[in-house]
């Protein structure tokens, strides 16, 4: 498996991802797809190594899938539960972090609601001179690397499957709908849709649109009263921000949808969740703008009725959603692979 272009020690953003490292990922995630495919599912790769699970926030499919593919390369396994922690005594962050290293923790997996909590962890193993590894799993509204890679995954083995690579998505055009606001998965696509080479359009009601972006907007259209005036803009030749769903599916040749994320809203920012559906949730009618051959992705859990009809949730010509759960456990293999090659 392709190891000898991979230098990175954490995996924390993918800001800053090379097309090698993307390649690197994709194509060593389908060679665990293959062994995923086999009767007898486990590999010796990371035998007598640790692997803990941090999630101080809840989740079914990154954890589960993580867990799993620990334990499909022969990793030990650590799942930490803040709920049931000492944390609810009054332990810090680090210092559970901490714990798990005395434990001979290799890599950890963090998850939390708060952004740069995983930075802070890895920042705390380099300066103890330790050798462990942080994989984001998810932090506050900042990024969530491995969803987005295996969504990058999900598309490319789709078009090829015995070779994906980044350049297959260029040109494509790609829709991504939703709460964008509080989206860390929004933002990891990004990057990784970027640089691809792939034409990224953000479709949104204004109050659910980035910040910076709005930044953007606003120096663009001084003089104008609100934002709401505005229907479309591009940032940048390859993203373009759309008010209105319509742009942004029109000749689409993938969709990925959003959850609207009402734990993380502060504010009244919809009207109501119906409205939301009339005017963003996709529906097979909606699909009609898109291109005939068109595939809809959902990273979950989903609101069904709100941002994807249930009849195309369940409908296979269409619907990706179940096979972005089976490529996470390829891609997490992948990327636990990758970080502890070199520990053995």
């Amino acid at each position: 498996m392709p190891t000898t272009s991979w230098n990175r020690h954490h995996i924390l953003s993918l800001a800053d991802f090379t097309t090698i490292e993307y390649d690197t990922v994709l194509q060593t995630a389908a060679s665990f797809q293959e062994v995923l495919s086999r009767r007898t599912k486990k590999v010796p790769t990371l035998q007598g190594q640790v692997v803990a699970n941090l999630f101080f926030e809840s989740s079914t499919r990154t954890r589960s899938s993580f867990e799993l593919a620990a334990k499909r390369l022969s990793a030990d396994t650590l799942n930490f539960a803040a709920a049931t922690s000492s944390m609810t005594k009054g332990e810090t962050i680090l210092d559970t972090a901490k714990t798990y290293l005395a434990m001979g923790t290799d890599i950890m997996v963090v998850r939390h609601r708060e952004a740069g909590v995983p930075n802070a962890i890895a920042a705390e193993m380099d300066r103890l001179g330790v050798r462990v590894s942080v994989l984001n799993a998810g932090d506050g509204q900042h990024e969530h690397p491995s969803q987005a890679l295996l969504d990058l995954f999900t598309i490319t083995t789709l078009i090829d499957p015995d070779h994906p690579r980044l350049e297959l998505l260029k040109g494509k055009k790609i829709a991504i709908v939703g709460d964008i606001l509080h989206s860390r998965v929004a933002r990891s696509n990004i990057w990784s849709l970027i640089a691809s080479g792939a034409e990224v359009h953000l479709a949104a009601p204004p109050t659910l649109l980035p910040k910076f972006f709005a930044e953007f907007i606003l120096e663009e259209v001084e003089g104008r009263s609100q934002e709401l005036e505005v229907r479309s803009y591009s940032p940048n030749p390859q993203l373009f921000l759309h008010w209105q769903l319509e742009p942004a599916l029109q000749n689409a040749d993938f969709v990925m949808t959003l959850r609207l994320q009402k734990e993380r809203m502060t504010a009244h920012l919809l009207p109501s969740l119906r409205e939301y559906h009339q005017l963003f949730g996709i529906t097979l009618t909606k699909l009609q703008l898109c291109k005939p051959n068109v595939k809809v992705l959902h990273p979950g859990p989903v609101n069904r009725g709100v941002e994807i009809s249930s009849e195309l949730m369940d409908d296979p010509e269409f619907s990706l959603i179940q096979s972005q759960v089976t490529s996470g456990v390829a891609v997490r293999m992948a990327l636990l692979y990758l970080l502890g090659s070199g520990k053995a």
